[in-house]
């Protein structure tokens, strides 16, 4: 597994450990102090270790150890060794790429899908008086269509006891244990590992609760939520069941699904969306002041760019305008909108289609040649690549979302690919503060010494690791609390990594919060993976 941000907290452990010597001379009668706030206990058995001993001795060691540095916010982290000097063409999304947007956009989606609920689908009118809570999911998350339950899974498929929901209310562990069989998710419940099944802005989904091998990041039975779109579309549906729980209605988890599904993305296919959003684009966009900077020094190098966008022009010129400027078109090479991202990469019988720039609507003529200062519509790779002799590893691609735009184009087609996070900047902030680096330092230390000290098996031991294994379960509490109360970090169930950064570290190259962040380093500039230590070697 490539390495992610909470790996910059490794190297503190290293001098830690190398103090650890743990002490297995026998020891005699004697009170020791278990802990803050608790009892004390006689240990009697001479044949073996102090285990409170080697716990303070432990606790002690840690406090002349500096606390690491902390992680920059606007720094681009790989998981591939990415050496710029050999990227000729630079390509890149639209939604949460070149364009970053407000929370209120997260809010007017919600309020959107909310009403149209009520409206056309006959949901209950209290329902609009259900606000918006943005604090409640993260990206990343899997929502179970038949148990209508939202979990967090990690990168082996394993469920994060604590982290199940249904509706606002939480699932006891011996609940979700009993639904799951444990607490492994089959990988045939779980979505496709490539980027043909997902879609970054889907059409309005037709289905019926009995199929459920539709698109959308949709498996068997899990949706997961790759966007940052989905977040008000997976809080309303929360909301939803919610009240459903505490009105006693009867209700079928998947029709509650799909007709929010309908709801929500019905507003992108209609357009509902983009005509609100391009009313105000002070409201709900960012300036993006570095865009322009970021892309006018590309070009000064001498750097192919293009822009390839599921949205359609209308929307993306707005956007730009607001970003750029009006010759925003200037700037790139080729311009490609309405792309149909995953299939552009996987179809090639779909055309390209010109755009008339004065009459807005499609020409008829067969498109031979992509030209600088045109606009396209649709297409696909294969002619993509045969117009432009760009392919392999000389392009770059940023895109949000780790299936629709990276997936395919990194696996099947050898482009390099960078990832836009922009929850990595809140994360980053999360884990550099105190209270976090001291309670994964501890963390780490404790269950380290657990691992040791198992090997007594006697009552007494056993109880005191039980003791131990308690205040770790506090501090995977305290630690998980850091970044949401709910569901925790983005990138991290306790020690595993979760199923999205599995995914990401696979299919991003780079990552980082923002586009802008490229302006930090030389168009020469080599990125090189850290290397960690696999479970059977030496942590030098």
């Amino acid at each position: 597994m490539a390495s992610h941000v909470l790996l910059k907290f490794a190297g503190v452990l290293r001098p830690v450990f190398s103090k650890l010597r743990l002490n297995w001379s026998a020891v005699g009668l004697r009170d020791v102090w278990i802990g803050k706030n608790r009892q004390y206990c006689t240990i009697r058995n001479k044949r073996k270790v102090d285990l409170w001993e080697e716990y303070h001795k432990t606790r002690a060691s840690l406090q002349g150890v500096e606390l690491p540095a902390d992680v920059d916010a606007t720094a681009i982290f790989a998981n591939n060794e990415t050496s710029l000097s050999e990227v000729e063409v630079y390509g890149f999304d639209y939604d949460y790429t070149l364009a970053s947007y407000k929370p209120s956009l997260h809010n007017l989606i919600y309020n959107l899908g909310r009403y149209e609920l009520v409206t056309n689908h006959k949901y209950p009118k209290d329902i609009l008086n259900i606000n918006y809570n943005p604090e409640f999911a993260v990206r990343g998350l899997h929502y179970d269509v038949q148990k209508g339950l939202l979990l967090k899974i990690d990168a082996f498929h394993n469920i994060q006891l604590g982290t199940v929901y249904r509706g606002l209310e939480p699932v006891p562990a011996d609940e979700v244990i009993k639904l799951y069989d444990g607490t492994h998710v089959p990988v045939e419940n779980m979505n496709s590992f490539h980027g043909t099944v997902g879609k970054k802005v889907p059409p309005l989904l037709e289905v019926t609760p009995g199929q459920l091998n539709t698109p959308a990041q949709l498996g068997k039975h899990m949706y997961q939520l790759m966007d940052l779109f989905a977040l008000p579309e997976m809080t309303l549906l929360s909301n939803v069941i919610n009240y459903f729980h505490l009105n006693n209605i009867p209700y079928d988890p998947e029709y509650v699904f799909y007709d929010v599904k309908s709801a929500v993305q019905g507003l992108h296919s209609t357009g509902a969306l983009h005509s609100c959003v391009v009313k105000d684009l002070d409201e709900y966009m960012t300036d993006g002041r570095g865009i322009q900077s970021m892309l006018n020094r590309l070009k000064d190098n001498n750097k192919k760019l293009f822009l390839i966008t599921n949205s359609p022009f209308s929307f993306v010129d707005r956007g730009m305008h607001h970003i750029v400027g009006p010759d925003w078109t200037d700037l790139f090479d080729v311009i490609i909108a309405s792309a149909r991202k995953p299939k552009f990469f996987n179809e090639s019988a779909r055309p390209f289609r010109r755009l008339d720039k004065s009459q807005r609507v499609r020409t008829f003529g067969r498109v031979t040649e992509l030209k600088k200062g045109e606009i396209y519509l649709e297409g696909n790779l294969a002619h993509f690549r045969e117009m432009t002799k760009w392919f392999g590893s000389k392009v770059l691609y940023f895109g949000d979302h780790v299936y629709s735009d990276l997936a395919d184009a990194n696996l099947k087609h050898g482009w390099r690919t960078g990832a836009v996070i922009p929850e990595l900047e809140n994360e980053i902030k999360a884990l550099n503060s105190p209270t976090f680096k001291h309670s994964v330092r501890w963390s780490s230390a404790l269950q380290d010494l657990i691992h040791k000290m198992q090997v007594y098996e006697d009552a007494e031991s056993q109880a005191i690791l039980n003791e131990w294994m308690k205040e770790r379960d506090e501090l995977r509490v305290v630690t998980k609390q850091v970044f949401n109360p709910q569901f925790g970090s983005l990138f991290r169930t306790h020690h595993n990594p979760t199923y999205f950064s599995r995914r990401l570290a696979r299919f991003a190259d780079l990552y980082m919060s923002s586009i802008e962040n490229l302006l930090n380093y030389s168009v020469n500039y080599t990125f090189y993976p850290r290397r960690s230590a696999l479970p059977h070697e030496v942590l030098l």
